[in-house]
């Protein structure tokens, strides 16, 4: 007899007993994860406000054009600021509500770049004239640095920007075609002006280098681009991804602009042509550790999105030998899956209380920025370049999403020329250490000044116990494990200077990194019991993560960790013991994954994540997936119709052509 059991019907079970399971009280770890109730409360009311508004519905835009995208885009924008006007929502307000906006839009650029580079680097007469337009969007901007030949190289971008001063203007030129402005986002169709970095040429040919220009491009009347301005949209990126956002090209033929468009608050140009010199070389790139720093916290969000997903999915589908219910095992008790699912849920808490405290840094540089102080530029520097290639390079994602995210591994820096600035920063820090030929001893005050980037350089000494079984629990014990290996690599890169491996690079920056973020970490583990919205339970949960984070950040290292001898050989006291000093390690991961499965539901819940921006028919939140996934074929427009058009055009004239053939064979048997 067939069986009678519903394994749709089954999801709900499945998913409400899990939620029973949680030990945490979800409110309380959701108000610490959005920082404080208040914040969240902010959020959850503009997700029922947004959610329920037809501007902003999702259910259709799978099946669009990308040009319907593009105008969709437009028009959840322009409603947004609809509802900042209506409501009265505040600035924060409008943050929030623009950062559930999961489509890849032309605001962003001009929200995360284009603003506040103007607001930080502008001339007072400037922001005077165009301050306020910005801030109500008045015009539209985007930050045009990239080109069609070089990103990443800003030193040898091509556009200029050449001083005249019988006129006291700039002339915007683009001399080549690879001088193009290339993948600018709302560069295509949407922006009417643009900060524009290009090479600074003085009177008499002297070239300064890249600094940066107030630009219009488009009318404000009619929108036409202005004369001696060619732009348009690149066309479709790979995997159809960021299809609402219009990112564009665009060529400059001699086009002038007042003297007091430079972006000059710190580096300017004299009436008659002389240069006055910045205080610092590279503080224009203010601009790319903004975008880097909320990139953190958006890596944060998109892992905490993907891990939502996989868990709530993987505890409803059930697959594989029967339990002692009688029904198939749900997927998530499958060790081979919760080992890789419970990881990347505490990097999404990681990432998210790392990308807060590296937003106050960056408020914290531009503050003193302000006023001329550029004593914090090199440290963000450093730890932004290393934290954008760890945060990009583990990314979990879904189709979706990763065509949205792939081009980030390039922008805002590629990465793997971001790790070597990482590396630059690794090796001046230890010289300071250490000096020229790393054979000093630094002195008290040189190690007190080490800044918190550099901090693993003088991690104190292991214990010889530090890789027994119970201290691979210890976030101290891996924390410490983490720096050394740090300082190891980059001892052994200042060493091997003139003859570095094929990897070194790569492998001290993320190291150096990671010591970085394990520091943060065991700051994060010991802020929990200070945490108010806390109950004792939810600090041990929480603390488990993130030692889960710890294990997991040690394990994907332990190829350095064996070449550097970190790690001791075991004796067995009996025969058939094992022999491989990499396994309590492994077995900790494993013990503490177990540990934590029954909050699993519960941990992803306090993300805080609504069906409408999860967007997912398997991540929903009642755990129907089945009825999910059947509600949204029915919306397939190839179902609109039960017979396709295809049908007359194609498969008929197959069918028919197909069959007459079949006759003819057969009564050619016969």
């Amino acid at each position: 007899m067939a069986s009678s059991h519903d394994a749709s019907a089954q999801n709900a079970v499945d998913m409400a007993n899990a939620r029973n399971q949680a030990s945490i009280d979800v409110s309380s770890v959701k108000h610490f994860v959005y920082n404080r109730k208040e914040e969240w409360q902010r959020k959850e009311n503009l997700v029922q406000i947004m959610s329920k508004d037809p501007v902003f519905d999702k259910s259709k835009r799978e099946w669009m054009t990308r040009t319907e995208k593009y105008s969709r885009g437009l028009r959840m924008v322009n409603r947004m600021y609809e509802l900042e006007h209506s409501l009265g929502w505040s600035k924060e307000d409008t943050k929030v509500a623009t950062s559930l906006l999961d489509d890849a839009l032309p605001i962003n650029l001009h929200v995360t770049a284009f603003e506040p580079v103007f607001l930080l680097q502008a001339s007072q007469e400037l922001l005077d004239k165009y301050a306020g337009l910005i801030a109500t969007r008045g015009i539209f901007g985007c930050y045009m640095q990239t080109e069609l030949a070089h990103g990443s190289n800003v030193a040898a971008l091509e556009t200029t920007a050449t001083y005249i001063p019988d006129t006291k203007e700039f002339e915007i030129h683009s001399p080549t075609l690879t001088s193009s402005k290339w993948w600018i986002g709302a560069l295509g169709k949407t922006a009417t002006h643009g900060v524009v970095q290009a090479k600074l040429i003085l009177p008499g040919g002297k070239d300064m280098g890249p600094h940066l220009f107030f630009v219009q491009l488009r009318s404000l009347d009619t929108h036409h681009l202005l004369h001696g301005i060619t732009a348009g949209d690149i066309g479709p990126k790979s995997f159809n991804g960021n299809a609402p956002n219009d990112n564009g090209f665009a060529r400059f033929n001699h086009v002038r602009i007042p003297k007091e468009n430079m972006l000059s608050k710190f580096a300017q140009v004299t009436d008659d042509g002389n240069y006055v010199q910045p205080p610092h070389a590279k503080i224009s790139y203010g601009g790319m550790l903004y975008i880097r720093s909320g990139m953190v916290t958006a890596a944060g969000w998109i892992t905490a999105k993907a891990a939502v997903i996989a868990i709530r999915y993987a505890t409803v589908r059930r697959q594989g030998n029967r339990g002692p219910d009688g029904l198939e095992k749900q997927v998530i008790s499958h060790p081979s899956l919760h080992v890789r699912l419970l990881p990347i849920l505490s990097r999404a808490y990681v990432f998210i209380g790392l990308g807060r405290a590296l937003t106050q840094a960056f408020d914290a540089m531009a503050q003193r920025l302000s006023s001329g102080d550029t004593s914090l530029l090199a440290e963000l520097h450093a730890t932004t370049s290393g934290l954008k290639v760890l945060c990009y390079d583990s990314q979990p994602v879904s189709v979706a999403i990763y065509a949205d995210m792939v081009p980030s591994v390039t922008y805002e820096g590629e990465n793997f020329v971001l790790d070597q600035q990482a590396v630059r920063a690794a090796l001046k820090a230890f010289r300071v250490l250490f000096g020229p030929e790393g054979k000093s001893q630094p002195s008290a005050s040189v190690i007190q000044n080490l800044p918190p980037s550099s901090d693993y350089l003088q991690p104190p000494i292991l214990k010889d116990d530090d890789s027994s079984s119970s201290s691979w629990y210890d976030s101290e014990t891996l924390i410490l494990l983490l720096e050394w290996r740090a300082a190891l690599l980059v001892h052994e890169l200042a060493q091997t200077l003139q003859d570095p491996d094929a990897t070194i690079y790569q492998r001290v920056s993320k190291g150096t990194t990671e010591a970085f973020v394990a520091r943060r970490v065991g700051e994060m583990i010991s802020g929990l019991k200070a945490q108010p919205e806390l109950k004792p339970n939810d600090v041990d949960v929480l603390r488990r993560l993130y030692i889960l984070y710890l294990q997991t950040t040690v394990e994907s290292a332990l190829a350095d960790f064996l070449s550097f001898g970190l790690l001791r050989l075991p004796s067995p006291s009996r025969l058939g013991a094992s022999r491989d000093p990499t396994r309590g390690l492994r077995v900790a991961i494993a013990r503490i994954c177990v540990g934590l499965l029954p909050e699993a539901i519960g941990l992803t819940d306090a993300l805080g994540l609504s069906d409408w921006e999860l967007d997912s028919a398997l991540g929903v939140y009642d755990g129907k997936a089945y009825q999910a996934l059947w509600d949204r074929a029915q919306m397939e427009p190839l179902n609109a119709k039960e017979v396709p058009d295809a049908y007359e055009e194609s498969i008929k004239p197959m069918l028919l052509r197909g069959q007459k053939m079949a006759e003819r064979k057969a009564g050619s048997k016969l």
